[in-house]
């Protein structure tokens, strides 16, 4: 309770002296769920992802290649919420992730689908978690041109993955995120491909 209260003063503070905004909704925090951080142009985004989630007084997780968590480093990500994984076998992160969410009802999980910041399109791994577990899809973004920040609407996925995708598509239309050059349009490989996939099992 102290550590929670500690962070939400914290954000406070960053909130009132950062040139950014914070946009406050109603956002549901019981029960696991993901949260999607979109667009990722900047290293910054870290920083904003905090500033929302401890305003919110939410514990979040996200996900991190394995070599950020080596050395004195290691217990500082995983005090801030990092899983170390391995990103060459996709298919074990998602079974990971969604064998840790059915654990908790808790669990809030970050996910950056642009993966590096200058990728063609996103990846499809928060889709198949976020199947696989059952988890509403929260929609969190950074917005340069008016430079705010904060939670949007949150999504149950229904399977058909280009319907899916154009709500979100919709959502991020008119956000720039911190560096706009890098910005990545909302866009699974294959959508079509993937929602036969999904269905077939």
């Amino acid at each position: 309770m102290f550590l929670t209260s500690l962070r939400a003063a914290i954000a406070r503070v960053f909130w009132w002296l950062s040139p950014w905004k914070l946009v406050r909704e109603a956002v549901p925090v019981d029960g696991p769920r993901l949260l999607i951080g979109a667009p990722h142009t900047s290293n910054f985004d870290f920083v904003l992802m905090l500033g929302i989630a401890w305003d919110a007084r939410m514990r979040i997780h996200w996900l991190g290649k394995r070599e950020l968590f080596k050395g004195i480093a290691g217990p500082i990500m995983r005090g801030l919420g990092g899983i170390a994984v391995d990103r060459t076998n996709a298919a074990g992160v998602v079974d990971a992730v969604v064998a840790k969410a059915r654990t908790t009802d808790r669990f809030l999980l970050v996910v950056t689908p642009e993966g590096t910041r200058q990728g063609n399109g996103w990846r499809s791994g928060f889709y198949r978690i976020a199947m696989a577990a059952g988890l509403p899809v929260t929609l969190g973004y950074a917005d340069g041109a008016t430079k705010t920040a904060g939670l949007g609407e949150t999504l149950q996925l229904t399977g058909d993955v280009v319907a899916d995708m154009d709500r979100v598509r919709a959502f991020y239309s008119d956000k720039t995120g911190v560096r706009p050059e890098y910005r990545t349009e909302p866009r699974l490989h294959d959508e079509p491909g993937l929602t036969r996939q999904l269905a077939d099992g």
